[in-house]
């Protein structure tokens, strides 16, 4: 009952908030102007990350008060929680400054890249979170020994930006927070992780209160102050889920993998034509789809439930035997390939009909 409670009010307050963002009156409301690169057609406010953060936070000090207050007969989290969090909180509190005080003014690249390293090392050495190894079921484990600390390093790195790459769509990226967040709260709720369980809960929650006012015709957007704090969460989730046994490597990675792999895929392919990759684009295959005539509404709840399939995905490798869990990753790396490939054909089909039309 209080995990509902919390979890509802959580929905509520980051709900509310926004709608404050929304207004002309809000003192953060920062504006987007759309450009050549942009999908949407209209200013429109960028400060609901904002509103996701306070959410969390809020739900955070009730959590944390309820520890400090509560009979322990009905505690909903053990004293100890808090303990792998601090260093977790505190590094994704100082990304989230560094990213709002860029929404609001703009800030060098090195900056913000050098802030978000900092935090990143912080959750590495600080708190000890590292990819000790990569799983290959039923065939052999990756010992990454010496490597796992950098490796974790730019791991952190990479899913902090490329959160930001795909945040570029009416409720992209709220819709994978919320459903790539609940399945890292179901993993926790099933291994009795209250840190996971409680941090999880509260970034989806958050999330969807912010959705509805993402959610196509977007009236407003998470912004830096959302996407880079969120991306970084993500992999700071990640990697406590791995250290302390929950789940390996593929799991994570196949609930995010719709963001995960049309990030990667595409920063690769434009390096390869040498294009820069840090140079806005509407290259990713969530924008070709609308440029193909899907439109923001259509090709968000496809990528809904392309999500939801990978976190299902996800819960059959962790229920299952070696055997079936290889072949879980062979058709999930169908299922996504198969997915880019079909964006590829259908330009090639689209330019064929415009060239004979």
């Amino acid at each position: 009952m209080m995990w509902l409670l919390l979890a509802g009010g959580v929905a509520a307050l980051s709900w509310w908030i926004t709608g404050l963002l929304v207004s002309k009156a809000s003192l953060l409301r920062s504006i987007d102007h759309p450009n050549e690169r942009s999908l949407h057609s209209k200013p429109t406010p960028r400060s609901g990350g904002v509103a996701i953060l306070a959410g969390i936070l809020v739900g955070l000090g009730v959590a944390a008060l309820g520890l400090a207050v509560a009979p322990p007969s009905t505690r909903f989290l053990p004293n100890g929680f808090a303990s792998a969090s601090v260093w977790i909180v505190g590094s994704i509190a100082l990304v989230a400054t560094v990213s709002f005080l860029d929404d609001r003014r703009g800030l060098p690249v090195g900056l913000r890249f050098a802030v978000q390293a900092i935090a990143a090392g912080i959750v590495v050495w600080g708190a000890g979170l590292t990819l000790p190894s990569i799983p290959i079921p039923g065939i052999t484990t990756i010992e990454l020994g010496w490597f796992a600390a950098p490796l974790s390093l730019l791991f952190l790195l990479w899913m902090t930006n490329l959160y930001n790459f795909m945040d570029g769509m009416d409720g992209f990226a709220g819709g994978m927070t919320v459903l790539g967040f609940g399945f890292l709260a179901y993993f926790g709720w099933r291994a009795e992780h209250p840190f996971m369980l409680l941090a999880a809960t509260l970034v989806s929650m958050s999330a969807l209160g912010f959705l509805v006012h993402n959610f196509p015709p977007a009236r407003i957007f998470m912004g830096d102050v959302g996407s880079i704090p969120l991306g970084f969460t993500s992999g700071a989730l990640m990697l406590v889920g791995l250290r302390d046994g929950l789940f390996d490597l593929w799991v994570p990675m196949m609930i995010f993998s719709p963001f995960i792999l049309d990030a990667t895929v595409t920063v690769l392919r434009r390096a390869w034509q040498r294009q820069k990759i840090w140079q806005a684009h509407r290259d990713h295959y969530y924008q070709r789809l609308v440029l193909l005539g899907w439109g923001h509404r259509k090709t968000v709840l496809v990528e809904y439930g392309l999500m939801a399939l990978c976190g299902l995905l996800a819960w059959g490798y962790q229920m299952g035997d070696d055997h079936a869990r290889l072949a879980i990753l062979g058709f999930w790396g169908f299922v996504m390939a198969s997915s880019m490939l079909a964006v590829h054909l259908a330009e090639r089909m689209a330019a064929r009909l415009e060239s004979h039309g």
